[in-house]
């Protein structure tokens, strides 16, 4: 968190006190069943939490306490601190459409929005909207509540992306529910035909937002955010390529611990894999491992994503070590449903490996969720590998150390049709919901109409040159034409016919 002053910590803590004092007392007249419980505590020991309230109202209580009570009035109406992993569409998370990374150069965290891979209905509102609400929470605990800075990245956008319900949501969280959250908002690279969308935004935006508003591009990204920080798509040097990983990987460890029955012998919940064979969750006294010299990309989820009729996905190994070669193989809980290619092999130290997963046609995405992948990986001495048989190995493993990676699948935004778009309470009040609609419908009908004027464009400059080139081939026959052929003037009378005299009658 940087050291400098700012208004949050300049409020006094006499404020806070009497803020903190009028609200609970207003909590004990309405009942405390009307906040979610842990609000409760954390107003009763948050400090700075009622600090942010105090400083984003200017000091003023009366606007703060209100602000206070509509904010957790919102948060247990829309189920804030139920948001986790496991309540949220996590195939809308693991595609990478918005994600926190890095800091400015005032030293808050970025939380990145990516719109060219979003698309207005792509997905469910309000699914997207618990996403976009799990990264708040999430980043708040992460900097103790210190404001960020949100960067909507806008090289390769069209009117298809604009989600203009989305962009509002966002104001009103920053407005409404996250007090003195906002530091500044990054418009990176946005295209000419978005300027009108912009316009409109900036009338949502509050006056102190929009000084906070920087309109960037390559040229000028290094003021705001250090090139280390930069992403390399943006000119930096940072090569941050977003990938997932849970906030608390063992936040389900509880799950899968063994069971003790009443004669003290520990069973172990069983999977089972692609051959029919199974592995234990958890061995007590095995040699099997979590980590191992195999590096699985992604490290916890397989997201299926369409490629012409079928759902496919990727997964990358890689051999870490650089002295010992390892043999892999891959296993599923459902073998019917998935062709995976390869599913064994070898890698040699620091090699490298992309695994395809098919999804079989005839099966429902449903219950996609519920299958799971497990890698398997085994270092191999330098002696035995020419002679081994891989299919042998795996079938008796011995005393080996085997590594394990489980991975869960998703299925991607882009393949899931979710219908209608669900609008939610919390959606912050401001232009009439029908302006809305009638915004969003007339930017989507400009989006159709640029595509075809693009196209018609296109044609006419095809046609233009193919003019001009007709025009130049013309010319340059006709000019040689006139350059080596006889000439068309009337033929030269010599001039002794004009001097010869009339015969004599």
């Amino acid at each position: 968190m940087p050291s400098k002053s700012s208004p949050v910590s300049e409020v006094p803590l006499s404020l806070v006190e009497e803020v903190r004092s009028k609200f609970l007392q207003q909590v004990q007249e309405k009942g405390q069943n009307c906040i979610h419980p842990k609000d409760y505590e954390r107003i009763k020991q948050d400090n700075h939490w009622l600090q942010r309230f105090i400083a984003h109202k200017e000091q003023n209580v009366k606007e703060a306490l209100d602000m206070m009570w509509n904010a957790v009035t919102w948060r247990k109406d829309f189920g804030v601190n139920d948001i986790n992993e496991g309540t949220i569409k996590m195939d809308i998370i693991v595609r990478g459409a918005f994600f926190p990374h890095g800091v400015d150069k005032d030293g808050y965290h970025i939380l990145i929005f990516k719109l060219k891979m979003h698309s207005k209905g792509a997905v469910d509102a309000n699914d997207l909207k618990r996403c976009i609400v799990y990264w708040f929470e999430r980043i708040e605990r992460m900097s103790k509540g210190d404001i960020i800075s949100i960067f909507f990245d806008m090289e390769g956008c069209g009117l298809s992306n604009m989600d203009m319900d989305i962009v509002k949501y966002l104001i009103g969280l920053f407005n409404d529910y996250y007090p003195f959250f906002l530091n500044n908002i990054y418009i990176y690279e946005m295209p000419w035909v978005l300027s009108a969308a912009f316009k409109i935004i900036k009338t949502w935006l509050p006056e102190k937002a929009i000084e906070k508003l920087k309109m960037i591009g390559k040229k000028d990204i290094m003021n705001y955010i250090d090139k280390d920080q930069a992403l390399k798509c943006w000119g930096g040097n940072s090569d941050y390529v977003f990938s997932f990983v849970p906030e608390e990987p063992q936040a389900n460890k509880s799950k899968e611990a063994p069971i003790e029955n009443s004669s003290n012998t520990s069973f172990v919940k069983k999977v089972h894999f692609v051959d029919g064979s199974s592995m234990a969750e958890q061995t007590g006294n095995s040699d099997t491992k979590e980590e191992g010299p195999l590096a699985v990309t992604p490290q916890s989820v397989i997201t299926f994503v369409k490629e012409g009729t079928e759902l496919v996905s990727t997964l990358g190994l890689h051999n870490t070590d650089a002295s010992t070669q390892i043999a892999f193989k891959l296993k599923t809980t459902s073998p019917e449903k998935f062709r995976v290619k390869p599913s064994t092999g070898f890698l040699k130290p620091g090699a490298k490996e992309t695994i395809t997963v098919t999804l079989l046609p005839g099966f429902q995405l449903g219950g996609l969720s519920k299958d799971k992948f497990l890698v398997i990986s085994t270092p191999l001495e330098d002696a035995e590998v020419s002679t081994l048989d891989i299919s042998e190995l795996w079938k008796n493993t011995g005393n080996r150390k085997v590594y394990q990676t489980r991975l869960k699948c998703v299925q991607s935004g882009e393949v899931m049709k979710n219908g209608n778009v669900v609008q939610h309470s919390g959606t912050p009040s401001g232009e009439s919901d029908a302006q809305l609609s009638k915004l969003s419908a007339t930017l989507s009908h400009m989006g159709e109409h640029q595509v075809k004027l693009s196209q018609s464009l296109d044609r006419l400059q095809y046609i233009q040159v193919a003019q001009f080139l007709l025009v130049l081939v013309l010319g340059i026959i006709i000019i040689y034409i006139l350059s080596n052929s006889p000439s068309l003037d009337r033929p030269t009378i010599p001039s002794e016919a004009y001097c010869e005299k009339p015969p004599q009658p």
